[in-house]
C-alpha cells in the first residue's frame, strides 16, 4: 500500500525488453522491495547506485503509461507504507485502473494548476466530487466532475514535486480511484 504522497521525482534510464531503468535518490531499497513509479506497483529487480531496474509485465503495459516512458522522463516515485507511517494522502493501491488523457491544463492566479482529465466509464461510479483519485499515484482531491471528466487543482508544491508540473493537455496519466470508494461499490452493487 502506498498513500500517493511522492517522495522522489526521478527520471527515466531507458527501457527494453520490459525492463525499466529509473535514477532516483531512495534510501537504498532491497530487492523484491516494492515502489510506486507513475502509481504503479513495480518489484525492485536490480540495482546500481542510485540507478533501479523493474520488470514491466504485458498486463502492467496494457493497462500503465508506463511502456510509453523514455530516457529523460520524469516520474513520481514512492515506496510502500511501512507499520507505523502517517498516512498523509490517501490509501493506494498501486494498481492502476485505467489510462487516461489530459483534457485541459489552466493556470490560475495563485501559481496553482488546474487539469481536467478524462474520465473512463469504468471509473465514472467511483470518482466523486471532493473525493480522492490518484493521477500518476499522486493523492489529488476531486473538485469537479462531469460525465467523461473530472478536474483537480495542484499546489504549487505538487507541481514541483511530481511530475504532474509537466504534464500538458493530450499528456496520458495514470489513475486509480480511490480504494475505499471501490468497495463501497462492489457492497452496494454486487455482481
Amino acid at each position: 500500500m502506498f498513500t500517493g504522497i511522492i517522495q522522489v521525482l526521478g527520471r527515466v534510464e531507458r527501457y527494453r525488453d520490459g525492463r525499466l531503468r529509473v535514477q532516483a535518490k531512495l534510501p537504498r531499497p532491497k530487492i523484491g522491495a516494492s515502489i510506486a513509479i507513475n502509481g504503479t506497483c513495480l518489484t525492485v529487480v536490480a540495482r546500481n547506485g542510485a540507478s533501479l531496474d523493474f520488470d514491466l509485465s504485458p498486463e502492467t503495459l496494457r493497462l500503465t503509461n508506463l511502456g510509453d516512458l523514455k530516457p529523460g522522463d520524469p516520474v513520481n516515485l514512492e515506496t510502500s507504507l511501512k507499520v507505523g507511517d502517517g498516512l498523509d494522502g490517501h490509501l493506494v493501491s498501486g494498481h492502476v485502473d485505467a489510462v487516461a488523457k489530459i483534457l485541459e491544463s489552466q493556470a490560475l492566479k495563485d501559481g496553482s494548476r488546474r487539469l481536467r482529465v478524462g474520465l473512463p466509464a469504468t471509473l465514472r461510479k467511483l470518482v466523486a466530487y471532493k473525493g480522492s483519485i490518484a493521477v500518476d499515484g499522486t493523492s489529488l482531491t476531486v473538485t469537479a466532475v462531469g460525465k467523461r471528466w473530472f478536474e483537480t487543482v495542484l499546489i504549487p508544491h505538487t507541481l514541483k514535486a511530481t511530475n504532474l508540473g509537466g504534464r500538458k493537455r493530450g499528456d496520458t496519466v495514470n489513475l486509480e480511484a480511490d480504494v475505499l470508494a471501490r468497495y463501497v461499490q462492489s457492497a452496494l452493487h454486487p455482481k
